[in-house]
């Protein structure tokens, strides 16, 4: 079992707000809980060399290398970035850290020994996750990894994208006020829900808790193959989880019903067991005392990790968010200066860089040539079984080998000795053959 902390914890210490701290997270001991920084820490892209051509868009195709270029134009950079460190490829894999790197290696190798690593879950990001999840424990790790996907197969999630029609979506919104809107200003989708005009009897009227689970589940699908990837090129660097707000004006225990209850557990069960790491902040904003009463009650099915990426604030909250989010990408509820006229409202208008037809276009060619952007690996090719067996078999060979030569060498040291004894032996039957007999 590999477990290393070196490096990749941060303390979660308490935040600002209105001072109640219901957002912080400390054991019964008062210490500040340990939490690994967010999960594009070490995927900062590394300084510019104007004077060194780079050669990792050679594996793209000459086709893929045009949209970029040209599409790359019309969002801002320059011809001279495809040749430069802010390639295609760094913006969406991620300048690795060398010690996650070889962890997730060991963990590939071991799931793929057991037969257990489908190649379409063979994603360098994707068994991060899972090791985050579980504090790089290799077993718990890979009981999780393997619990997800099974849960995949039952639930056929490939399929929903497909298969799943949500003709009730806007129906849905209106009793249901949720949706993405923007970018935070490191580059993450923004996500924001309105729990307090949340109108249940409706939305049950309009949809089942069934499919309204399935539809998120299709949502965190685009999420993590589309918002992600259209971010990270929006923002010319790696963008892997999502920054959310939830404002909680007028709830209290009294909405907590039975199948609110059945509501959140389910959803709070798929993003905690099947889509790990995705969370980056979640700021639950107009926190009266209602909600404080309910949160005791709703953080106890929470865990450590989720809790410290949570902050509750008051009805002062504007401040704490602007920090975060420019105001430009913040609806006027929630202090902004967005209205989204156009759209029918700011949570109707799934505004982002997803729906920008220059990033579109790019990812789809991208998505054409290498047959999806999140298997796209930091050595420019897409990862196969075949490689990757043949790496096992080269290192199960050296290892033979090791092992082989010890035996030998143990050979030649055991035949030594017995020259000696041998040799010792001869010497004795000499002396007794030159010793005269007296009888």
């Amino acid at each position: 079992m590999y477990k290393s902390k070196e490096d990749r914890d941060i303390v979660i210490s308490k935040g600002g707000g209105d001072g109640d701290g219901d957002g912080d997270v400390a054991s019964s001991s008062g210490k500040p809980k340990i939490l690994h920084p967010p999960i594009e820490s070490h995927w900062h892209l590394p300084p510019q060399d104007k004077h060194r051509p780079s050669s990792s868009m050679s594996n793209l195709g000459l086709k893929t290398m045009i949209k970029f270029r040209d599409t790359f134009k019309k969002l801002g950079g320059s011809s001279s970035s495809i040749s430069s460190n802010k390639s295609l490829k760094t913006v969406l894999g991620g300048v690795r850290d060398p010690k996650d790197e070889k962890v997730v290696e060991c963990f590939r190798e071991l799931l793929f020994l057991e037969d257990q690593l489908p190649p379409q879950h063979n994603d360098y990001h994707t068994l991060l996750r899972f090791l985050r999840m579980r504090d790089f424990d290799f077993t718990k790790a890979k009981d999780a990894f393997l619990s997800y996907l099974k849960w995949r197969e039952d639930y056929m999630v490939d399929a929903i994208p497909k298969e799943f029609k949500f003709e009730e979506y806007e129906a849905v919104k209106k009793c249901y006020p949720h949706g993405y809107h923007g970018v935070d200003r490191y580059g993450r989708p923004l996500y924001i829900e309105r729990i307090g005009m949340v109108d249940l009897n409706k939305l049950l009227q309009v949809t089942t808790l069934e499919r309204f689970t399935k539809y998120h589940v299709s949502e965190q699908e685009k999420t993590l193959n589309w918002r992600y990837p259209a971010c990270s090129l929006a923002a010319k660097r790696h963008v892997a989880s999502t920054t959310s707000i939830l404002d909680v004006h007028g709830v209290g225990l009294a909405n907590f019903s039975k199948p609110a209850r059945y509501l959140f557990m389910e959803i709070q069960k798929i993003d905690s067991n099947y889509y790990p790491e995705t969370l980056n902040r979640l700021f639950i904003v107009n926190a009266g005392s209602g909600f404080k009463m309910l949160w005791k009650a709703v953080k106890a099915f929470l865990d450590a990790r989720t809790l410290a990426k949570i902050q509750v604030l008051g009805y002062n909250y504007q401040s704490n968010l602007l920090d975060v989010v420019e105001q430009s990408n913040l609806p006027t509820f929630l202090g902004g200066g967005c209205t989204c006229s156009d759209y029918g409202g700011c949570l109707l208008s799934d505004k982002g860089p997803w729906n920008n037809p220059d990033i579109t276009e790019m990812l789809q060619a991208i998505s054409a040539d290498n047959n999806g952007v999140n298997n796209y690996e930091e050595n420019g090719h897409l990862d196969s079984d075949e490689e990757l067996l043949r790496n096992i078999k080269i290192k199960a060979l050296e290892a033979e080998f090791r092992e082989a030569n010890k035996k030998i060498q143990a050979l030649e040291a055991a035949l030594e000795e017995a020259k000696i004894v041998l040799k010792e032996l001869g010497q004795q039957v000499e002396e007794l053959r030159s010793t005269p007999f007296e009888g």
